[in-house]
Parts: C-alpha cells; structure tokens; sequence
C-alpha cells in the first residue's frame, strides 16, 4: 500500500512540475510578403477615327452618287438617301455615303 502511495504521490509531483512549467515559446511568425505589384491592365492602343476610309471619301461629297466609283464593296460601303432607313449596327470599318434622295447629291460620308 505504501507503494501505490508513493506512487501516487509521485505522480502528482509530476503532473503539478509539468503544470508549472513555462510554456514553450510560439513558434515565429513568417517573414511578411513582399507585396507584388498587379500586372498591368491590357489597355487597347486606340484606334484611329478614320477606320473606314472617310478622310479619302470626303471628296464624294457634293457629287452626284452615281459617280461613286464601281463596284461598291457591300460588306465595307452603305451608301443611303438621308431619309432611308438603316440597321442602327456600328461598325467602325463601314464606310457610310448618304445622298439626297432628290437630288442624288452626296451630302455626308461618315463611319459607322
């Protein structure tokens, strides 16, 4: 009996050291980032405003439309009375040629 005693009392010894002692310290924190700068944003180059040829169409206006040169390119060219309807579509490659519809006088070139 004495043995489980001191047993006992032993252990207890030990669980009251243990309990006492210092805890051991925190482990380090790491090193902060380095921050890194975002890669930078893709910015279109911007584009030239005369996309569609207008500055070189300019000199249609004032002229009567059937001496717009042949064939007009349907896919890049829309040539329009002032007063037609037309798809409201933006393309800034579409050269646009609008004539008075009683005269047949070319009045304005414009992309679009």
């Amino acid at each position: 009996m004495k043995r489980l005693i001191l047993l006992g009392v032993a252990l207890a010894a030990t669980v009251l050291a243990v309990s006492c002692s210092s805890a051991p310290p925190p482990a380090p924190l790491p090193p902060p980032e380095t921050p890194v700068a975002p890669p930078p944003i893709a910015i279109a180059p911007p584009q030239p405003h005369d996309q569609c040829g207008m500055e070189d169409a300019k000199a249609f206006v004032g002229k009567i439309r059937t001496d717009l040169p042949a064939p007009v390119d349907p896919t890049r060219w829309r040539v329009a009375c002032t007063t037609c309807p037309v798809t409201m579509d933006f393309r800034p490659d579409r050269l646009n040629i609008l004539f008075d519809a009683n005269t047949g006088i070319v009045k304005e070139v414009k992309c679009g």
